[in-house]
């Protein structure tokens, strides 16, 4: 394939399209949720809880509780609403060249990254269901340290295909 309408100023002179296609949309729950999910179940527990006890006092005080209980719901139920939303809204194009990784998300906006292959490169495939292919990694900071974040093509029904293309292409380089 090569340059379809509208990625002409994006790819390279000789950039040629090897594959394209979406996550899946469905909701997956993985161990890197599971954490989360806890930790705002039991936050939005406690904040329950006080709440009751506040209200229980007979003032409008339990009130304060209320931005807690959300906090600790949207934590907990984030994996199952904001995992499936974002996948939905996000599309994979893989070249001779690059690894793209497209998104259009409500207040972020679009969004469209490159990943150059290299020989170098990190490249892991994650066999599930819906294998996912990781092809790059970046620090992202928390506020009590940072963790490496891994990118790359998730959750998509020809995952051991597209690990092949992906291992074919960073052989041939220079």
């Amino acid at each position: 394939m090569t340059a379809p309408a509208g990625w002409e100023d994006i790819f390279e002179a000789d950039e040629k399209i090897v594959w394209q296609g979406v996550p899946d949309g469905g909701i997956h729950i993985g161990r890197r949720n599971i954490p989360m999910m806890a930790f705002g179940g039991v936050f939005a527990g406690f904040a329950l809880i006080w709440m009751i006890g506040a209200a229980s006092a007979g003032s409008g005080f339990w009130m304060f509780g209320l931005i807690h209980f959300t906090i600790g719901l949207l934590l907990a139920l984030a994996p199952i609403f904001w995992g499936p939303y974002r996948r939905r809204h996000t599309w994979y194009t893989l070249t001779n060249k690059h690894a793209y990784i497209a998104t259009d998300l409500p207040i972020l906006g679009r969004s469209l990254k490159s990943y150059p292959i290299t020989q170098d490169m990190p490249l892991e495939l994650e066999k599930t269901d819906k294998p996912s292919v990781y092809f790059a990694e970046e620090w992202k900071k928390r506020k009590n340290g940072s963790y490496l974040h891994k990118i790359g093509f998730e959750r998509i029904p020809d995952g051991l295909k597209v690990y092949g293309l992906l291992r074919d292409i960073q052989r041939n380089k220079p």
